[in-house]
C-alpha cells in the first residue's frame, strides 16, 4: 500500500510541474492557436504618434516586393502607413481616401503596384507604392446593377500575373468583376441573391494557385462562408465556416489566413479572432478562438475565446510566417504583430 501510495503521489507531482511549467510560461508569454500553428502576440508592434501619423479604422495589410508592411486606414491625415518588420515608421502618405477599404498589390516582378478601393467615393485606384494614381475605376455603368454609382461599393480586389484584375463589390450589388490590364471590363458574375452562386457580402477575394490550376476564393460573409469559383465564374465549392464572419481570405503557401470580424453565435461585438485553414480546407488553428472541433467531417461553430482583439479586419502574413492583424471599430488600434512558435 505504502508503495502504491508513493508512485501515485510521484505521479500526481510530476503531472503538477509539467501543468505548472506550462502555466508558468504562458504567463510571461501568452501563446495563441493551435496544433503546429502557435504564436505569441505582440499588441505594440505598430503603435506610433498618434498626433503625428494617426489612424482611424485600420482596414487592411500587405507586405511589398521590398519586405516592408504597408497598411491601409481611412484617416486622411496619411492613409497608407509603411512599416519595416520591425514596427518602425518608414513612411507615410494618402489625403484622398475618406473610405479607405481594400488594399492589394501587384507584383509584376519589376515594379510593385497598389490597388485601393474607396467605399465612400465608389471607386477603385491603381497606384504606384507612392502614391501616384495610374487609373481609376468607377462604376460600371454598362451593367444594370450599376446604373446608379451608389450601387457600387467596392471593398477588395485582387490582380492576377498579367496585370488582369478582379473587383468584389462587397457592399453594394454584390457582383464580382472581372477587368484587364487597362481597367476595361471583362465579365460579371455573382450578384446579391439566394443560392449559393450569388452573395450576401462579398467581403473579400483572392487567387487561389495552391492546387496547381487557380481559382478564385471570395468570401460570404454574412452567410459564414468562403465560395471558390473559376476563373471566368463558375461555382466550384463551398467552404462554410461556422460562427466566423469573415474578411478577406489571405494565402500564403500552404494555408488560408482569414480575420474573423466577429462571432455571429455570441450576442456581442469585439467578438473577432484568427481563423487558418489548411490545403484541404480544414480550420487547424483559431488565434484568439475556439479550438476546431469536426464531428464526422462537419466543422463545429466557433467562437472568440480570448479578448485580444475586437474587430480584426485583416492580416497579413510576411515572409517569416508571421501575421500582422489591422483592426477596424477598434479604439483607433495600431496594427499587432502574431510572432509564429
Amino acid at each position: 500500500m505504502k508503495r502504491r501510495n508513493f508512485l501515485k503521489d510521484s505521479a500526481v507531482s510530476t503531472m503538477g510541474i509539467f501543468i505548472s511549467t506550462k502555466i508558468n510560461m504562458n504567463a510571461t508569454t501568452p501563446v495563441y492557436g493551435h496544433n503546429n500553428m502557435q504564436y505569441t502576440l505582440d499588441t505594440k508592434w505598430g503603435t506610433l504618434n498618434a498626433d503625428q501619423t494617426p489612424v482611424n479604422d485600420c482596414h487592411e495589410m500587405i507586405q511589398d516586393g521590398k519586405g516592408r508592411i504597408v497598411l491601409l486606414t481611412n484617416e486622411t491625415k496619411n492613409n497608407i502607413i509603411v512599416y519595416n518588420k520591425s514596427g518602425k515608421l518608414l513612411e507615410s502618405w494618402g489625403h484622398d481616401f475618406p473610405g479607405a477599404h481594400g488594399l492589394t498589390v501587384q507584383h509584376d516582378g519589376k515594379t510593385d503596384y497598389l490597388f485601393i478601393t474607396d467605399t465612400n467615393k465608389h471607386q477603385v485606384y491603381k497606384t504606384t507604392l507612392d502614391g501616384k494614381i495610374i487609373f481609376t475605376i468607377d462604376a460600371p455603368k454598362d451593367v444594370p446593377a450599376y446604373v446608379k454609382t451608389a450601387a457600387f461599393v467596392p471593398t477588395e480586389t485582387t490582380v492576377l500575373e498579367n496585370g488582369e484584375f478582379y473587383i468584389a463589390d462587397g457592399y453594394g450589388a454584390q457582383h464580382i468583376m472581372h477587368y484587364d490590364e487597362k481597367g476595361n471590363l471583362k465579365n460579371v458574375f455573382g450578384g446579391r441573391g439566394e443560392g449559393d452562386a450569388h452573395f450576401d457580402n462579398a467581403h473579400g477575394i483572392c487567387v487561389d494557385t495552391r492546387n496547381g490550376k487557380p481559382s478564385l476564393l471570395i468570401t460570404d460573409r454574412t452567410r459564414n462562408a468562403f465560395k471558390r469559383f473559376s476563373m471566368d465564374g463558375k461555382l466550384l465549392e463551398v467552404i462554410h465556416l461556422p460562427g466566423a464572419c469573415m474578411c478577406r481570405p489571405v494565402i500564403k503557401g500552404d494555408y488560408l489566413y482569414a480575420a474573423v470580424l466577429r462571432s455571429p453565435n455570441l450576442d456581442t461585438e469585439h467578438t473577432g479572432f484568427i481563423t487558418i485553414l489548411d490545403k484541404q480546407n480544414k480550420v487547424v488553428s483559431n488565434l484568439g478562438g475556439s479550438e476546431p472541433t469536426y464531428v464526422n467531417g462537419v466543422l463545429q461553430p466557433m467562437s472568440q475565446t480570448d479578448k485580444i482583439l475586437n474587430h480584426p479586419h485583416d492580416v497579413c502574413v510576411d515572409d517569416d510566417g508571421n501575421i500582422y492583424v489591422a483592426q477596424w471599430a477598434s479604439g483607433k488600434v495600431y496594427p499587432y504583430k502574431f510572432s509564429k512558435v
